[in-house]
């Protein structure tokens, strides 16, 4: 495990055509710590992950992650260091069977034999995907909420020091979505989690960074902002569903929500 925080200090990116994506950005991430990036369509979220691993490069300011500042030279480690799961699996999954597909990244590390089919299993199994069940499938055959699951295991089998997730929860159903937020709360990793899906934010990150037009607007406690209904609002969110009611009705009885802050016991 790492011991080095991500610095990011003025960083901004505008688009060829003029669109201001980050404006004067800056954020310390400490190692280990699980944070939730959110923000209305348009934020400027997914723009932002991708400067983690250099799939943009910074037009003004800087970012260094682990202690490699984020330039040409650094990207081969710092891809090896930050693993980037997209919101769309099609845009990650490429190989033309799901073993094929996971084992892709360790053997361009330079991984082979036992220790690419241990690290390349494990990472399935950890994602919920029997090897003897998906290794020989199609991935283009598969439904979206494993096409998911595949994605998350590739990156995973690279070992990365650094989780970035955009939408991770997307596609999946509420079985498959509580089995992936029960295994990012136990993978020790830096993650970064870019979602609409507030309650997930509840339940994995005690810190929550939201961006709104390509800034930041806040930059605390989950809890705090999710309860802000008002400031919510104001910035295109919604008040997460379990911060909504007290109390859910069964057979016309009242029973009592978890506290939030809870929600991780459960």
């Amino acid at each position: 495990m790492h011991h080095n925080p991500i610095s990011i200090e003025q960083l901004s990116y505008t688009y060829p055509d003029g669109t201001k994506a980050l404006k004067n950005i800056n954020l310390s991430i400490r190692a280990s710590e699980k944070v939730a990036i959110v923000g209305a369509n348009g934020s400027g979220k997914s723009t932002f992950l991708l400067h983690l691993n250099g799939l943009l490069l910074p037009q003004t300011g800087q970012l260094v992650i682990g202690e490699m500042p984020v330039i040409p030279e650094n990207l081969t480690a710092i891809r090896n260091f930050v693993g980037i799961v997209f919101q769309n699996p099609d845009d990650q999954i490429f190989m033309p069977t799901v073993w094929e597909d996971v084992t892709f990244g360790p053997m361009n590390q330079g991984l082979r034999g036992a220790e690419l089919n241990h690290r390349s299993q494990h990472a399935m199994y950890a994602i919920g995907l029997e090897p003897d069940r998906f290794a020989a499938r199609n991935a283009m055959n598969l439904s979206g909420g494993e096409k998911k699951r595949v994605a998350i295991a590739g990156v995973l089998a690279m070992q990365p020091q650094v989780l970035v997730l955009d939408e991770p929860t997307a596609q999946l159903d509420p079985r498959s979505r509580r089995q992936l937020i029960q295994l990012l709360q136990v993978l020790p990793l830096t993650q970064l989690i870019a979602t609409h899906d507030l309650d997930l934010a509840v339940e994995l990150c005690s810190r929550t960074v939201v961006l709104s037009n390509g800034e930041i607007v806040y930059d605390g406690s989950t809890e705090v902002v999710m309860n802000d209904r008002e400031f919510l609002e104001q910035h295109a969110l919604e008040t997460p569903l379990c911060y909504t009611r007290p109390y859910c009705q069964i057979d016309d009885r009242p029973v009592e929500r978890p506290h939030p802050a809870t929600l991780g016991e459960l």
